[in-house]
């Protein structure tokens, strides 16, 4: 069992969800906004800007980025279907952009069902 976190855009939370659901993935937990920013040191539109020589972007080249509202997803799968989830999370958020987000893949020892009492692989069924 693996414990797959992916922080993805605010805007493509309702495609990622319908993905999810259609790749048999219906179960995720979803954070509010969560704010942080990959190593990137400008936005990706500050940079067109800068190349098409804009005054307004040049003047923010040395200003701090700031950090992104993003949201992020919690997500516990079988070992079986973690290359699934991970596709799915993909192909719903890739725009080959800087700040599509990240995925991030842990070990899960143990799941319990509260209202059951059930554990392991059969609380994720």
């Amino acid at each position: 069992m693996k414990m797959i976190l992916a922080i993805i855009r605010i805007d493509k939370m309702n495609e990622t969800k319908k993905a999810l659901n259609d790749a048999d993935l219906p179960s995720f937990t979803a954070t509010g906004k969560v704010f942080g920013r990959g190593k990137g040191r400008w936005e990706a539109k500050v940079i067109e800007g800068v190349k098409e020589e804009q005054p307004e972007a040049l003047a923010l080249l040395n200003e701090q980025p700031r950090l992104r509202p993003q949201r992020l997803l919690t997500i516990v799968v079988p070992d079986n279907k973690v290359k699934t989830a991970v596709n799915t999370i993909i192909s719903a958020n890739q725009t080959k952009n800087p700040g599509d987000g990240k995925i991030f893949i842990m070990p899960m020892s143990e799941a319990i069902s509260i209202r059951t009492g059930i554990s392991g692989n059969a609380v994720l069924d």
